[in-house]
C-alpha cells in the first residue's frame, strides 16, 4: 500500500477540541504516549509532562524553521460511531509551548500518511465542526 502525501498549505485549518490519546513514535523507535488535545487537518496538538518533552525534544528548545524533529503518530478516530479506525501518520514536531511548570504543548504538522488517514481525518473534523454549528445554532 503506497502512503498518501498530506495536502499542503493547511496552516489555516480549523482545529477541534479532541481528547484520545497518541502515540509518538521517535526516530529511534521509542513510542511515547501523549494526550491529544486538539485536531485539524494539517496536524494535531499534543499535551505531555516535561519528561516527554525532553524525550522528544532535545534540549527542550522548540525547533527552528527548517529544523522540524520527525516523528510518526498513531491515534483512531471514530469514523463510525461503532467502530474507530487507526490513523497512522508521519509527521514533523513543529512547535512546543509551556502551559505551566509539568505540562507543555508540543505541535505535530502531518506529512504524510499511510492508506486513507487523511480522508478519516478529514470526516472526523468535518463532523465535529458540523457538529459545533449545529448545537450552537439558535433559531430564535
Amino acid at each position: 500500500m503506497k502512503p498518501a502525501p498530506a495536502k499542503q498549505n493547511l496552516r489555516n485549518q480549523q482545529r477541534v477540541d479532541v481528547s484520545t490519546e497518541i502515540t509518538v513514535e521517535k526516530s529511534d523507535g521509542c513510542c511515547l504516549t501523549c494526550k491529544v488535545s486538539n485536531l485539524s487537518r494539517a496536524g494535531v496538538m499534543i499535551s505531555c509532562d516535561q519528561d516527554v518533552v525532553q524525550q522528544l525534544i532535545p534540549g527542550m528548545r522548540a525547533p527552528a524553521p527548517g529544523h522540524w524533529i520527525g516523528v510518526k503518530t498513531r491515534f483512531t478516530v471514530p469514523v463510525l460511531p461503532t467502530q474507530p479506525v487507526t490513523v497512522l501518520a508521519d509527521g514533523n514536531i513543529v512547535h512546543m509551548r509551556r502551559i505551566s511548570r509539568n505540562e507543555f504543548q508540543i505541535g505535530i504538522q502531518f506529512s504524510e500518511f499511510e492508506g486513507n488517514g487523511f480522508d478519516y481525518i478529514d470526516r472526523y473534523v468535518a463532523k465535529l465542526l458540523s457538529d459545533a454549528r449545529t448545537a450552537n445554532y439558535d433559531p430564535h
